[in-house]
């Protein structure tokens, strides 16, 4: 059967029986001869090929930032895919028209996917159009001409202009009527409405034992093999009902495995039970990579530095695991047996992520230390649960990523701290342990010497954020 993907391109329903596991950007750039989109390091990496990923949620439409080169061509069924072109009005945009005032772009490479995100920004309800939601937005591009500073004032000006939008119950009706935005956005949610009574056969539909590769985020996957996709059977498992959403059920939140990062991190819920999340997705990927990337992949995939598998990891969370009808929970802290081993068949599907709701009192942190601040893989990264009775240790979890070739809890330090008193003594007794269970090596990220380094002083950090009436950075240093 020949399969066929049905969707909106800007103002137009395309219909296209191209691979489903071809790239976005491939098919932009290639079928539809819109060469706005950048082709940049086709990794997810600089943000030059950003688009804008619509979804009919109710009876409007949301609007996401994601890298079209790590976006399969089949996951753009029933959605509205929208590029630079796309934005474009009879005159600059608002956008375009505070970049180009204040000196924001020099050989414009990176400008088209700039122009998208700060467009998304605008779009997006629960985002402020300042400083700190620029960086938000900008997070994942990389620009080499003009630096940042520019595009932060731009954002200013942005914000001060179309303050009235900005403000209003119907952000993105308001930015039409404004023109700031093509007219033809507000006829897209019955566009969607009418290609959904119309489904075609999708390229979603590839039968799970015909297909050679299951696509997720991809965010992993394209970076790995993307060369072998395009011309392979896939499935795309976002088409999968019931694996995505956050619930409490019974002391413990369950989390569906094609949750993204960014859903996880703007769920109440999780915010709640981790004070401080929302700082550390900033520093996991970008704003657009974030959209694309699921909890499951980032566990499945394996990596020794995996930064939501070390938080998973301090929040004693368990992975269901799911063959036909048959179903058995395993422990996050024992799930991987080696380096890229994990206790999965092959033929098992992590549905669900459990997480135990945390004790009341206890306090959650994520450290990490990469080149980059934001979009980077880390040398070594770290999550800390602590939860203190009168001084008194309770429960401690503390994970390392980058120290072993897997990431991994150090069950021998927890078990020194548990139903101990948390003094200086006690913590530097718990480095000196920590120092024992790891085994670092020398690689790109760093040497081996730099990692037990970083171990250490992640360890420190959690402590004094975690406990700051406690510690104080000097008194490590002083005792050292």
């Amino acid at each position: 059967m020949a399969y066929k993907t049905k969707f909106i391109l800007n103002e137009k329903v395309v219909e296209t029986d191209c691979p489903a596991g071809m790239l976005v950007l491939d098919y932009l750039r290639r079928q539809e001869y819109m060469t706005g989109t950048k082709e940049g390091c086709k990794e997810g990496d600089c943000g030059a090929c950003t688009v804008l990923v619509g979804s009919l949620e109710g009876e409007s439409v949301k609007y996401k930032p994601v890298t079209s080169c790590l976006l399969p061509l089949g996951e753009m069924e029933g959605k509205h895919l929208v590029t630079v072109e796309g934005l474009n009005l009879a005159e600059l945009s608002p956008v375009q028209k505070a970049i180009v005032e204040e000196g924001g772009t020099q050989c414009g490479f990176c400008t088209p996917g700039i122009v998208v995100s700060m467009n998304g920004l605008l779009m997006d309800e629960s985002k402020a159009v300042d400083l700190d939601g620029i960086k938000y937005a900008l997070s994942g591009h990389l620009c080499r001409c003009t630096g940042y500073r520019s595009l932060k004032n731009a954002a200013a000006l942005l914000s001060d202009r179309l303050e009235d939008c900005l403000s209003a119950d119907d952000r993105l009706s308001s930015l039409v009527t404004a023109e700031a935005l093509p007219q033809y956005f507000m006829e897209i949610p019955a566009m969607l409405r009418e290609i959904a009574r119309e489904p075609v056969n999708s390229g979603n539909g590839a039968g799970g034992s015909e297909a050679e590769y299951f696509i997720a985020g991809g965010t992993d996957l394209y970076v790995q093999v993307g060369e072998k996709i395009p011309d392979a059977q896939v499935r795309i498992l976002n088409s999968l009902p019931g694996l995505k959403g956050i619930s409490r059920v019974n002391g413990h939140y369950d989390v569906g495995a094609l949750t993204t990062f960014e859903e996880f991190g703007d769920n109440p819920d999780m915010q709640e039970a981790i004070p401080g999340l929302g700082g550390f997705m900033f520093l996991i990927a970008s704003w657009q990579v974030r959209n694309r990337a699921t909890l499951s992949g980032n566990i499945i995939n394996a990596s020794p530095i995996g930064d939501m598998t070390a938080i998973l990891l301090a929040l004693e969370s368990e992975l269901v695991l799911r063959e036909g009808d048959n179903e058995r929970i395993v422990p996050l802290k024992d799930f991987y047996q080696g380096y890229k081993q994990m206790d999965r068949q092959k033929s098992e599907i992590l549905t669900k992520i459990r997480i135990p709701v945390p004790a009341s009192g206890a306090k959650i942190n994520f450290e990490k230390v990469s080149k980059r601040t934001c979009l980077d893989i880390a040398s070594v990264n770290s999550g800390m649960l602590l939860h203190l009775e009168d001084g008194v240790v309770g429960n401690f979890q503390f994970s390392l990523g980058g120290v072993a070739p897997i990431p991994f809890l150090l069950r021998e330090t927890a078990q020194f701290l548990l139903g101990e008193p948390l003094t200086l003594e006690a913590a530097r007794k718990a480095i000196e342990i920590t120092q024992a269970e790891i085994a670092p090596i020398d690689d790109v990220r760093g040497k081996a010497d730099y990692k037990r380094l970083l171990a250490k002083q992640l360890f420190i950090a959690h402590l004094t954020k975690l406990c700051p009436e406690k510690f104080k950075v000097r008194d490590f240093y002083e005792a050292y």
